[in-house]
């Protein structure tokens, strides 16, 4: 039991909420798993320059982009870690084409989706990054293949990310809950400090990214104007770092489609299943700007993706513009 005015750490708080509890068991084992994986990468963020894993491997990933040296080595982390939980049956990886599927194939295994390191173009310079997970459970005595793992994002029994800046934050969405731990670099725990997170009523910011308002098509070129006459723009060009900020101050981020991608640049499987169903655990929505992220069937591992996530009553006017509904 955690003791009277101390913190309660992420331990404990996995141990009070399914330890024992019959209902998804070893879900506890892979949060703590992406726990324990984000305190590695955290180190390696921390010393980048030291550790000399800055730059790039000088490959390209199967999303086409040139691989970042501290992306293989978040991807290997997480790998890992999640492997040796003893309770993930499948990872798939924004930076892996095909996904890993661990030898035993668990029982009450559970099938992880994960951008590993979100905000490549801002590792070099010091601005702050994260990590991106989507959780599921396998069916019952289902035997993991490539197919099983493309799900609908309303499938989720949780979500997680991690911020790496000025602390080392850890947001955990389940079922009606979203809940925030710091990193304690002096004792490598997490503890307990945004307990039972809702986004504000009140949406001082928009976050997007305004260099590209000259390939939009004109209903979502009107939506985001009237993003930009009512609200402050705030955008650091990390999804989770953006989302991160909006979801604890109130705000919408926006990547939608434009002329030159009409699909979409962000990954549903990775980052906006994943997001959406945090953003919906604490009040908010997602939105491609015509349907419900997590109602999507996804068709493809590596789908691209419009987005629009954070308050529900701002998301649902702007996509109202988009859609023209």
């Amino acid at each position: 039991m955690p003791v009277a005015g101390k913190r309660t750490t992420l331990q404990e708080y996995v141990a009070s909420k399914w330890e024992n509890k019959g209902q998804n068991l070893g879900l506890g084992a892979v949060i703590m798993a992406i726990a324990d994986g984000s305190r590695k990468v955290q180190e390696q963020v921390q010393q980048a320059s030291l550790a000399d894993v800055l730059g790039t491997t000088e490959e390209t990933n199967i999303q086409g982009e040139i691989v970042q040296r501290l992306d293989e080595a978040s991807s290997n982390i997480f790998v890992e870690m999640l492997s040796q939980s003893g309770h993930v049956a499948a990872i798939g990886c924004e930076e892996i084409e095909n996904p890993v599927i661990v030898e035993g194939n668990v029982a009450d295994g559970f099938i992880v989706l994960m951008d590993p390191l979100d905000g490549s173009s801002n590792i070099d310079v010091a601005v702050s990054i994260g990590s991106i997970f989507g959780i599921w459970q396998k069916s019952p005595g289902e035997t993991v293949n490539d197919a099983s793992l493309l799900r609908k994002g309303n499938e989720q029994i949780a979500a997680a990310y991690v911020v790496y800046g000025s602390s080392t934050v850890l947001v955990l969405a389940t079922k009606d809950n979203v809940c925030g731990f710091t990193l304690d670099v002096s004792t490598g725990s997490y503890a307990v400090t945004h307990p039972n997170i809702t986004i504000p009523a009140d949406c001082p910011y928009y976050s997007t990214n305004e260099g590209n308002s000259k390939v939009l098509d004109e209903p979502t070129k009107k939506a985001i104007g009237l993003l930009r006459d009512k609200y402050s723009q705030r955008y650091v060009g990390s999804l989770v770092a953006d989302f991160h900020r909006n979801l604890l101050k109130g705000g919408i981020f926006a990547y939608p489609a434009d002329i030159n991608r009409k699909s979409g640049r962000l990954r549903l499987m990775y980052e906006a299943n994943p997001l959406g169903f945090v953003a919906e655990q604490a009040g908010g929505a997602a939105s491609t700007g015509y349907e419900r992220i997590l109602d999507i069937t996804p068709t493809e591992l590596h789908q691209r993706t419009p987005l629009i996530l954070g308050n529900k009553d701002v998301v649902e006017s702007t996509v109202s513009v988009i859609s023209g509904s």
